[in-house]
């Protein structure tokens, strides 16, 4: 994970983590001797909304345009890995019915698959 060290000991986090629960964008972690993640000692009050596309979904293509334009839309920091994963980070009150609304149905579709971590 990408991050800015603020004191010897403690780091923010300056990335959104596609695959890693419980820390996310700006919060304020910890590393052992090996450079890895220790402890989240102060949250940031960020969210991660994360989205898996089905990679054989007959539509893939088109359900990447239209999370990507969405994404691009809600003006959100997001990040995308291998074209079928995508972040998006929710800042402290964002309301992330904009941009889940539209994944239920896809979901229930099996085009993909999202959930939204603290």
């Amino acid at each position: 994970m990408w991050t800015h060290q603020l004191t010897p000991q403690r780091f923010q986090i300056a990335c959104l983590p596609f695959f890693t629960y419980g820390i996310c964008h700006r919060d304020i972690v910890t590393i052992d001797d090996q450079h890895l993640v220790s402890a989240v000692v102060e949250k940031s009050g960020h969210r991660t909304l994360r989205v898996a596309l089905v990679r054989d979904h007959p539509q893939l293509n088109q359900l990447h345009e239209l999370l990507h334009r969405e994404a691009a839309a809600s003006e959100l920091a997001h990040e995308w890995l291998q074209g079928t994963y995508l972040a998006v980070d929710l800042p402290p009150g964002t309301d992330p019915q904009p941009l889940t609304a539209p994944l239920s149905d896809l979901e229930e579709a099996g085009a993909l698959f999202w959930e939204i971590d603290s």
